[in-house]
């Protein structure tokens, strides 16, 4: 074990527990799952209590697989997934920073994300445990790759934006 090792291990329970935070906060948070699928249906998605749900399940399970390091550039996409639904959906009218409810902190955490596919998940991690190496470009290409186009069907099967008239 090296110092990278357990760099790439606080990466992955950093942005793993806070992914799951998020998806259990969307659960049974605030306004639950009935109040996560009123916003998500305020954002234009189609299906709110649908949507509200796959949130939960994608964002528990992907800080779930982060935080063991297992299929590391598919949890990696998840997070990117997310993470870009929402800056398109919820953030990027805002502007850039978060104080503003800006793009800022989605932005980082896919980023964070990709680097992390990138990178690998070091040997402290199941991945590592089971010889499995999916890192370098083919991990960040997984990722990206993955968490676009999961983005893409999401916006283009459940997105249906208000038009807003022009006067």
């Amino acid at each position: 074990m090296n110092s990278a090792d357990v760099a790439l291990l606080l990466i992955r329970l950093a942005v793993g527990s806070t992914m799951i935070a998020h998806g259990v906060n969307h659960w049974v948070g605030g306004g639950k799952i009935e109040g996560t699928a009123r916003w998500f249906s305020g954002l234009g998605l189609r299906n709110g209590t649908f949507q509200a749900w796959m949130s939960v399940v994608t964002e528990v399970s992907a800080g779930v697989l982060l935080i063991v390091g297992f299929l590391n550039p598919f949890a990696c996409a998840a997070v990117i997934s997310v993470m870009l639904v929402a800056g398109i959906l919820a953030h990027r009218p805002n502007g850039f920073f978060i104080f503003r409810d800006g793009y800022e902190y989605v932005m980082v955490l896919a980023l964070v994300a990709l680097a992390a596919a990138m990178l690998g998940p070091g040997s402290i991690s199941l991945d590592g445990a089971l010889n499995i190496e999916l890192s370098g470009w083919a991990g960040g290409g997984i990722a990206l790759g993955v968490g676009a186009v999961g983005t893409a069907v999401l916006l283009g099967l459940f997105w249906r934006p208000q038009l807003q008239e022009v006067s």
